[in-house]
């Protein structure tokens, strides 16, 4: 089938499309590449360099007529989000509707689209978060990846819009960014690589649920003909801190410094980790990539490439 993945040249969405073309699908991919890469997209999906919030997307939907969209395009930066809410807003809010409007209007069958586990919920009532966890994000990014989560549900009420949301917990792997905006994991590695001082946020004792980037992407896969209507937890259940982290990517590289710590970032949850019993049950879903070997192909990765640049 034709799957148009908006992001498909980010870090995530690239593994993404890769699955959806080894399986045999037709990708298209929408991505204004202001975080994404050429050197990260599959060479068998096409590639329109726009803003999912530019008029031409129409002209992609009229040309191109997916069947599915999965919608990994979004403002992600916690910290942005806090200190531009408008400009979150209309990039995972306005942006995200026009593409969901875009998929009624030309007959898209279903909708995946990508929320945040680790931002939505807030600070936890109970551990680990399962999806009938209280909302109650503390930042613009969490407030505005729920909300399209919302729209999403009418659109199926009213419209009957089929679609699936997974909720991402912290995403690590290949391809992350260690200059962006976000990830611990890539950061850490690309200063440690380059034998830099590293400086953890905070008192590092902060907790997330981290998951390799390979698994979280097959979830995709699993979701195109199951979850109508379903909201899906992707991680271990288990949280790690980022002392641990730390730690742990130190030995991997023979870091020699010890971290320096940091003010801790505004609007970021302290504690999180999610119960992904639903998607284990109802997608068959479960990680199988552990941390420590996680880690370690993400640095080898950082090696053969990213230190290369």
């Amino acid at each position: 089938m034709k799957i148009l993945v908006t992001g498909g040249a980010g870090f995530i969405g690239s593994h993404v499309v890769d699955l959806f073309v080894n399986a045999g699908h037709d990708v298209v991919v929408v991505d204004d590449l202001s975080t994404g890469r050429t050197s990260n997209l599959n060479p068998m999906a096409k590639l329109y360099q726009l803003d999912i919030r530019s008029p031409e997307l129409r002209e992609v939907f009229e040309l191109e007529r997916p069947e599915v969209v999965d919608h990994h395009a979004a403002q992600m930066d916690v910290r942005r989000s806090v200190a531009d809410p408008i400009f979150d807003a209309d990039v995972n809010i306005q942006g995200s509707i026009k593409v969901a409007q875009l998929a009624m209007q030309y007959d898209a069958r279903k909708f995946i689209h990508i929320s945040s586990g680790g931002a939505v919920y807030g600070e936890p009532v109970y551990l680990p978060c399962d999806e009938e966890h209280p909302v109650r994000p503390l930042c613009p990014y969490g407030a505005s990846k729920y909300t399209f989560e919302l729209y999403l549900y009418m659109f199926k009420e009213l419209y009957n819009l089929d679609y699936s949301v997974i909720r991402y917990p912290n995403v690590y792997g290949p391809r992350q960014d260690p200059n962006g905006e976000a990830g611990v994991v890539a950061i850490f590695i690309g200063q440690m690589l380059a034998g830099k001082p590293v400086t953890i946020n905070g008192s590092g004792e902060q907790v997330r649920d981290f998951v390799y980037v390979g698994d979280c992407a097959r979830a995709n896969l699993m979701t195109l003909e199951k979850g109508s209507g379903r909201t899906y937890n992707l991680g271990y259940g288990i949280g790690t801190n980022i002392n641990q982290i730390f730690d742990h990517l130190k030995a991997i590289t023979s870091y020699p410094m010890d971290a320096k710590h940091g003010l801790a970032k505004v609007g970021e949850t302290f504690r999180i980790y999610l119960d992904a019993s639903r998607a284990k049950n109802e997608l068959g879903w479960e990680p199988t990539v552990n941390l420590e070997q996680g880690l370690r192909k993400t640095v080898e990765y950082f090696q053969e490439v990213e230190v290369k640049k």
